[in-house]
């Protein structure tokens, strides 16, 4: 069984703002159920969802909670709605500003744990939590959110890179464990995104550099990657898993 978007019941982490808003906003222009998670920007999830209509549903939970992440499934389990697919955008806290990051001698091993928090920690409740209902389902879709960081870290961003890398190699491991089960578990990596609430703070020259050493010779939209999870969710992607799919208009060749 593959299901169309139109079809799928969607929970997006972290939806609440920046790219989890626009995810959302992709999900529900190709007809899927949005679940619109959020942990403190309710606000900005509650406008996003008014302006979504009634195939939006606006959910509060702390992923790093796996309590919170097991009462958001009990609340959906009990308007009967099953999750068909996972996109785990949720990150900690964070600003993108070179000039202000923590260099590698400053930096503190609670910087990263605060990370990884919510990066790895976060998706585990999501497998542990979800994963039985499309197992039996014999369904699924998780799509990661990771970076071009790890590739190419033009700036190096330590707390924030370590905790994608670590995603990406959980995101590899889950699909083989998941795949006989009609699970896929895919990774979509941006690069610097204009304009989300971690870039906003970035300098515009970073974004000119950005832009002229890119192939296609502009900034990626929070819009282009958007779309681009649209794929992992698909039937066209039926027989691809564990792989990460950079989205950053060439600015890395994988």
């Amino acid at each position: 069984m593959n299901l169309p978007i139109n079809k799928q019941t969607v929970l997006i982490t972290g939806a609440g703002r920046g790219l989890g808003s626009a995810i959302s906003k992709s999900f529900h222009r190709e007809g899927a159920k949005v679940i619109i998670n959020y942990r403190k920007s309710y606000e900005s999830a509650k406008r996003l969802s008014d302006s979504l209509g009634d195939k939006a549903i606006l959910i509060k939970g702390d992923i790093r909670n796996k309590e919170e992440v097991l009462q958001m499934s009990k609340e959906l389990s009990d308007q009967k709605i099953i999750i068909n697919t996972i996109v785990h955008n949720a990150i900690n806290d964070y600003k993108f500003n070179g000039e202000q990051r923590k260099k590698i001698d400053e930096i503190d091993w609670q910087d990263f744990q605060n990370q990884i928090e919510t990066s790895q920690k976060g998706f585990l409740n999501l497998l542990n939590t979800f994963t039985p209902s499309m197992r039996k389902e014999n369904f699924g879709r998780f799509i990661t959110v990771g970076t071009n960081l790890f590739q190419n870290p033009v700036v190096p961003y330590h707390d924030y890179t370590a905790a994608k890398g670590g995603l990406l190699s959980m995101t590899r491991t889950a699909a083989i464990d998941l795949g006989q089960f009609n699970i896929t578990v895919n990774m979509i990596s941006g690069g610097l995104l204009k304009i989300t609430d971690a870039s906003k703070d970035t300098p515009e020259e970073v974004f000119d550099y950005i832009k002229s050493i890119t192939p296609l010779r502009r900034v990626t939209t929070t819009d282009d990657f958007s779309d681009a999870v649209l794929f992992f969710a698909s039937p066209w992607s039926r027989a691809i898993t564990g792989q990460n799919l950079i989205v950053d208009g060439g600015l890395v060749l994988n």
